[in-house]
């Protein structure tokens, strides 16, 4: 067995070769893991442990001062020492390279970079291509265990992100929200949860909790695959014919790609193949070249679906997600098929509790807000007087009782009243809050499916013509509503209301 690799820290103030040691570390350390288990595969035994370890950076301040105190993030809080582990530069080459150029930009001093002690488990190491376990008997399994470093659940989990992490004596303080081991944990459960990679998701997020959305999605992304980049923009209001929408391929589960009428097909197009079932929870992808284009998501019902999907969506670092399904409305003035605009939570899903207190505020964001608002009015072409008759802005509660009907009758309308709660649902409430709580730009804006507590249930028929007549224009609302947030620019959209005192600087 070859030695494992070490490289010696340098310092830069470039951040373009700072990200080129920072490849050069990972790809060799990379290939040391891969080599040693394609041997030991083969029935060769290392005569030692197997280590190879990720790269770090760091960066070191006297002063207090930055350049400016608008900016949300790209600084570090204080005087001292600061560090992070880094993974997949590949996936993360443009988001590590920005990073690095607001660090030197806002504190002018060098970035450090080398090899850290933190081992990568041998299970971020295999290519999600490759089945080794399947190739080694029960006995060369455990002895795997013995010789190659396994997933350290103590190296992974949320403290940082929680605020309840605490450096010991003399180590460095955090850069970013996320450690190398605990962001390749995330992106080993996406390709679990949702049969995609993560090279496909996108930084524009929508989440359903209906199939109905995902139907229409992937009838509109394949229906813009066949037409030309000029041929209009097939989910703006304007529908102007000179417009360039971005948009290059569509992604459905099983790594299932469909390029852009004028689009080459790329070598790895040919691995993807429908699975035999869906997963946990689909993701389907529009995507382009830089990486904004939009990831929809069916999380199902319930609020731990919401916070599984988007305990690893965070480590992508997107610039927002949005949560758009059905509820119940709770106003005897709300019509079936209204829209409500979510400006606050009632938070009774339960499942953040230990890691997001309830007496936490979960802010409205203003630059969502007013897409969502935006959006509503570019696609049913209604305003002032007229829109506020179909939309409307309120609390939203967020329910882990599916059968919260069933409650005595009382109980829960009592609590909904006090709230002022305008409309009831599983899942947004926890979509806001993993938002809040990972520094993702977030919002909601639902659809009345029914209004239990006045007796107005859906019947089949009703249901169905319901579906037909909403799911579309709700779903075009969403996606111009990113391409609202899009064209504003991600720097207006990245607020101070979701950095904590003492925040890393990393977005």
């Amino acid at each position: 067995m070859h030695t494992p690799p070490f490289f010696p820290p340098q310092r830069f103030q470039d951040p373009n070769a700072a990200l080129a040691y920072v490849k050069r570390i990972y790809d060799e350390s990379l290939a040391h893991l891969r080599e040693s288990l394609r041997r030991f595969v083969a029935g060769e035994d290392p005569a030692r442990h197997v280590r190879a370890c990720y790269p770090y950076v760091r960066i070191h301040t006297d002063t207090v001062a930055r350049a400016d105190s608008r900016l949300s993030y790209g600084f570090v809080a204080g005087p001292g020492t600061y560090e992070t582990t880094l993974t997949r530069p590949d996936l993360y080459e443009d988001y590590y390279r920005e990073q690095f150029r607001l660090l030197l930009r806002n504190h002018r001093v060098d970035l450090e970079v080398g090899t850290s002690q933190q081992p990568i488990p041998v299970h971020f190491a295999v290519d999600s291509s490759d089945h080794v376990e399947g190739q080694l008997d029960a006995a060369r399994r455990l002895r795997l265990r013995d010789l190659f470093d396994l997933p350290d659940l103590g190296a992974m989990d949320d403290g940082i992100a929680n605020g309840t992490y605490e450096p010991a004596p003399g180590e460095p303080h955090p850069l970013a929200l996320f450690t190398a081991p605990r962001v390749d944990y995330s992106l080993h459960r996406l390709r679990h949860y949702t049969g995609t990679a993560p090279e496909h998701f996108q930084n524009f997020v929508l989440f359903t909790n209906y199939q109905f959305y995902i139907d229409e999605f992937v009838r509109l992304g394949r229906e813009l695959m066949t037409q030309a980049p000029d041929q209009g923009a097939l989910f703006t209001a304007s529908k102007d014919a000179a417009a360039d929408d971005g948009y290059v391929a569509f992604v459905e589960p099983g790594n299932v790609v469909t390029r852009r009428q004028g689009e080459a097909p790329e070598p790895d197009d040919a691995l993807g193949a429908p699975p035999p079932r869906l997963p946990q929870m689909p993701a389907y992808h529009l995507v382009r070249r830089d990486r904004a284009g939009i990831t929809m998501v069916n999380i199902g019902v319930g609020p731990a679906n919401a916070k599984t999907i988007t305990d690893h969506i965070a480590v992508l670092r997107p610039h927002a997600w949005i949560m758009l399904g059905h509820c119940a409305g709770l106003r005897n003035t709300q019509q079936l098929g209204d829209y409500v605009l979510a400006h606050g939570y009632v938070r009774e899903d339960h499942v953040l509790d230990e890691d997001l207190p309830l007496w936490v505020p979960i802010p409205a964001l203003a630059e969502v807000q007013i897409a969502l608002q935006t959006a509503v009015a570019d696609i049913t072409q209604l305003s002032g007087y007229e829109l506020k008759r179909i939309l409307r802005t309120g609390t939203v509660a967020s329910t882990d009782n599916r059968n919260w009907e069933l409650l005595p009758h009382r109980t829960p309308e009592r609590r909904f009243s006090q709230s002022r709660a305008v409309a009831l649902d599983m899942e947004s409430a926890t979509v806001a809050a993993n938002g809040f709580r990972f520094r993702v730009p977030y919002g909601t804006l639902l659809c009345v499916s029914d209004k239990p507590l006045h007796g107005e249930l859906k019947l089949p028929g009703m249901a169905n013509q319901f579906y037909r007549e909403r799911v579309d224009q709700h779903l075009r609302i969403g996606i111009r509503a990113i391409e609202i947030l899009r064209g504003e620019g991600v720097d207006r959209l990245h607020s101070r209301k979701l950095r904590s005192f003492a925040e890393v600087a990393f977005q």
